[in-house]
């Protein structure tokens, strides 16, 4: 390049947008620290002493109780000339392993103090999505692209992105307060990753870039990303729930903590039919990304598919997803098996996402992660 181009790239880049974006990054982080904590004062003040309607659907008393409520359902049998009550049981575990048990209260446990704080955790969430939202707006303005040209600029679109998702679901009614909390939290920590490790400055792209393709491929890349991310927390909590659901089963009695945090969950097996249906939802679009990737490669590179590390990865990922979704559909597997493998093809995206861009060298190399410093002592 000469310096007369470079001095052209640095004359295109408006500083002060940059160093605006810059702020209400920051500001951003800032109002999702105070969403933390009334997520978690949400939990807190929500808690409730005892286990509540699951522990109720999963021991004898609550069995003894639903049968005395079960009303019509009772039948009266005469043999002898002696009237005899014949209870009807109560389903606690389907022939297919599923429970029948109902869902928590969410976040708040079923307290006006909790769900008061929820709400203050919402707005503050809803607040720092616009001013996240607005800092990726002024990036991609301050040169005057899509804001997607590095890693920096990937990670703070995918969280706000994640967050986006997020409170579409709470508008849509979804009973997904529940994911406030894990999802502040890892935002936080992405986000810091971002400022600190990741940081790269506002700059032009290299030519390779430079087509409608960039628009098209990563932008659904990171909606997709953001959807298998809700599906893999949601896999997660069903693990613990589901946990917590063969403890009362059994007869066994979980922890104070169990009982005031997991007993407001959705039950497992609603845990487990909503990660299904956003990873099945979503996976459509990731195979068009791939495909919108190869068409955009034989464009800039003169073919549409190499094995580069990128490419590969993004082929595993739909692999193990793909394996997935086969699984619950054909083999009917539901539960424990199929959130192992479901975490499994997270991990693979997980991988794409960080792994590939840091550690492995390929044509995606162009994609500057900013860890010029870790790299100078072996990375």
């Amino acid at each position: 390049m000469t310096l007369a181009a470079a001095i052209d790239l640095a004359a295109a880049t408006n500083e002060d947008l940059a160093n605006a974006s810059n702020t209400l990054i920051y500001s951003a982080m800032a109002v999702y620290t105070l969403a933390f904590f009334a997520y978690i004062a949400e939990w807190l003040f929500g808690s409730r002493s005892k286990v509540g309607r699951t522990a109720a659907a999963l021991t004898a008393t609550g069995a003894a109780r639903a049968t005395a409520k079960a009303g019509p359902d009772v039948t009266v049998n005469k043999a002898g000339g002696t009237a005899v009550l014949e209870r009807p049981k109560v389903v606690v575990r389907a022939a297919t392993g599923s429970r029948d048990v109902p869902d928590g209260p969410g976040a708040h446990g079923g307290t006006e103090k909790g769900d008061l704080y929820g709400r203050i955790a919402i707005s503050l969430t809803v607040l720092a999505f616009a001013l996240e939202a607005a800092g990726v707006i002024a990036r991609a303005l301050s040169v005057k692209r899509a804001p997607w040209g590095n890693m920096y600029e990937f990670n703070i679109t995918f969280t706000t992105t994640a967050v986006g998702v997020y409170l579409v679901l709470l508008a849509l009614k979804k009973n997904v307060r529940w994911l406030g909390l894990p999802l502040t939290t890892t935002v936080l920590l992405d986000l810091g990753l971002a400022v600190t490790v990741l940081y790269t400055a506002s700059d032009q792209l290299v030519p390779a870039l430079h087509s409608y393709w960039l628009y098209i491929h990563v932008s659904t890349a990171i909606f997709c990303g953001a959807v298998f991310y809700v599906g893999a927390v949601s896999t997660i909590l069903y693990l613990f729930k589901d946990s917590f659901e063969d403890k009362l089963a059994s007869g066994g009695t979980p922890g104070r903590f169990a009982n005031s945090v997991l007993d407001r969950l959705p039950a497992a097996a609603s845990l487990d039919k909503f990660a299904y249906r956003v990873n099945a939802a979503v996976f459509p679009l990731w195979t068009f990304t791939i495909i919108a990737g190869a068409i955009w490669a034989g464009d800039a590179w003169g073919r549409y598919w190499g094995w580069d590390p990128k490419e590969t990865w993004s082929f595993i990922t739909w692999v193990a997803y793909a394996g997935y979704l086969h699984a619950r559909a054909t083999a009917g597997w539901k539960g424990r098996k199929a959130a192992y493998l479901a975490l499994a093809a997270f991990a693979c995206w997980l991988f794409n996402y960080y792994g590939v861009n840091i550690f492995v060298s390929g044509k995606h190399s162009y994609a500057d992660v900013g860890l010029g410093a870790l790299r100078s002592v072996g990375f």
